[in-house]
């Protein structure tokens, strides 16, 4: 584990925690959490899953735009699925439009 890697933040959206991490000098984000402050659903893995499927682009970009990092969490250390900001944005383009800020 690199020493930036043990870094982990959490910031608020919509009342809702996003945690986040440096990474390569940038913000990695978990991308569960950001879906979970997007939309209403108990279940933000396969509400990702789903939405891989309806943008067949988002999926076939999926391995460039995540990475799997360490993420520090109330049970231990996690290894999660993590965006930079380009990449976070370029998911939440593919959350349907009534949610979107």
């Amino acid at each position: 584990m690199t020493k930036e890697a043990a870094v982990t933040k959490i910031a608020i959206f919509r009342k809702k925690e996003i945690r986040k991490t440096i990474h390569k000098n940038e913000w990695w984000f978990v991308i569960e959490d950001v879906i979970s402050a997007l939309i209403n659903s108990s279940d933000p893995k396969q509400y990702i899953q789903r939405m891989k499927q309806r943008d067949p682009e988002l999926a076939k970009g999926w391995v460039q735009i995540v990475h799997t990092l360490e993420i520090r969490t109330e049970g231990g250390r996690q290894k999660m699925n993590c965006a930079n900001t380009e990449g976070i944005f370029r998911i939440i383009q593919s959350v349907p439009d009534p949610v979107r800020v």
